[in-house]
């Protein structure tokens, strides 16, 4: 048997494909393709993600394989998939999830950064509360790329980076820049950053559900009923983040917060994120 795996053509999305290709080929017996897609969002470089509310531009073509039946799985970094799902797909399950902090990338000899390239709004404004004089621009580009634009290239004086992307393509270090991990009191990590999505077909998800990672799904699950709720796209400024049996948010009308969960609110995720969203003033 054979199973096709859609991925997007960057080095880490590859990266990360080969590592549930190698996954599924060891718990299910299995041969493995990779089914390589380009994007709309890997082709329009230039687009700011925001303006155009970046919602499934890394993501759509690859559940459209699905769908057509090209392809078996797709695979996505989790924190790309929107909060709601096409019809007839399901995600079958999650890989272990890696370090999910954001890590801030400064140029070396850089204290007090005055200008941060990232797109996202949700790292901006986290940011400006560290740096309250800081200003932004805009970055798109693989790891490396943004690496190199800011150590060699001088674009800005720092931009933030995902540490699971960075340890999945083997970077612990770069010329002229230095790394510092950002605990979640400083930055609430986005939904399901450092988790990797595998996505099938709905029929499919019961034979896929118990070869991938539990904890990781029991987390995951809560921190996107928070994003199908609140409907979050790249535009908003928000983050929902679950660790152990603390939940972190950030939106950008309360600030961040820090709640606990019991094992009831683990078990209805949807219930959960529609109470603590209506006790904060975010949703009626």
């Amino acid at each position: 048997m054979k199973l096709v795996l859609a991925t997007r053509k960057s080095p880490l999305a590859l990266a990360q494909t080969e590592m549930v290709a190698a996954h599924l080929r060891t718990a299910l017996g299995v041969e493995t393709e990779l089914l390589k897609i380009v994007t709309t969002g890997d082709k329009q470089t230039e687009w700011s993600l925001e303006q155009r509310g970046g919602k499934g531009l890394f993501t759509s073509e690859l559940e459209a394989a699905l769908q057509r039946g090209e392809a078996d799985v797709a695979v996505h970094s989790t924190k790309d998939l929107p909060g709601d799902m096409p019809a007839g797909l399901a995600i079958g399950g999650y890989m272990p999830r890696a370090d999910t902090r954001d890590v801030l990338v400064l140029r070396a000899g850089v204290e007090e950064p005055k200008l941060i390239a990232t797109g996202s709004p949700r790292r901006r404004l986290q940011v400006k509360l560290m740096f309250p004089a800081v200003e932004f621009t805009e970055i798109r580009g693989n790891v490396d790329t943004r690496l190199r634009k800011i150590g060699q290239q001088h674009v800005a004086d720092g931009t933030i980076l995902a540490a699971a992307g960075m340890k999945r393509l083997g970077i612990d270090a770069w010329p002229d820049v230095e790394f510092a991990p950002l605990d979640f009191a400083q930055m609430v990590p986005a939904v399901g950053q450092g988790a990797i999505a595998v996505q099938c077909r709905e029929a499919d998800a019961a034979k896929f559900a118990a070869v991938f990672d539990a904890p990781t799904m029991r987390t995951v699950n809560v921190e996107r009923a928070f994003q199908t709720a609140l409907g979050g796209g790249c535009h908003t400024a928000f983050a929902a983040h679950v660790a152990g049996e603390t939940l972190y948010l950030f939106h950008e009308q309360i600030g961040q917060r820090s709640l606990p969960l019991t094992a009831a609110d683990f078990a209805a995720p949807t219930e959960t994120a529609a109470r603590i969203l209506k006790d904060l003033g975010l949703k009626a």
